[in-house]
């Protein structure tokens, strides 16, 4: 009885440092990569049924901790409380911070407030939809009227109705026919 233990522990005791060695350490990984993957997005923000902000992009990224990233580019308009579009933001790529509550866009963004003749463009902004802003520290310029502005750093309304340039380098009048 001895033998036939010392052999049945002699087996298992192969079998388990086998089972060890064929353990593919690539099947330990955490995944990192999206969970959720969605295109044509379209989400409408609402206040008291009063639409205030839409987003829009080809395609969505989401990750496990609520974060977003838009690959090929996010458009966000916002509204008056009368309904009419009043600004249009564009970025090449867009990323949403779910723990700040931040949207950041990145590569050729461009901000337009119809109502007030006003554009911006720059390399990278930021929108904070809690306090209702967007801001950049990056090289911007802003075409108000017919005046141009180039600086570096920005804040503003969301609707970017009001802005601050923080370091203006230079300005000049447009020409007639002349844009940003």
């Amino acid at each position: 009885m001895n033998r036939l233990l010392l052999i049945t522990l002699f087996l298992f005791g192969i079998g388990i440092s086998s089972c060890r060695e064929n353990v593919d350490s690539a099947a330990l990984q955490v995944y990192e990569g999206p969970v959720n993957i969605a295109t044509n997005v379209h989400v409408v923000q609402s206040d008291s049924a009063i639409l205030r902000s839409e987003i829009r992009a080809p395609k969505q990224y989401e990750y496990l901790e609520g974060n977003m990233e838009f690959p090929e580019g996010v458009e966000i308009q916002f509204y008056e409380k009368d309904g009419t579009l009043s600004t249009r933001l564009r970025a090449d790529q867009g990323y949403f911070d779910k723990k700040e509550n931040l949207y950041h866009g990145v590569g050729n963004v461009q901000v337009e407030n119809m109502l007030e003749d006003q554009s911006l463009q720059a390399e990278e902004l930021y929108w904070d939809p809690t306090q209702k802003i967007i801001y950049t520290e990056t090289f911007v310029t802003i075409r108000d009227k017919q005046t141009l502005f180039n600086g570096t750093g920005m804040v503003a309304d969301e609707s970017f109705t009001n802005y601050t340039l923080k370091n203006v380098r230079d300005s000049r009048t447009l020409l007639p026919g002349e844009g940003l």
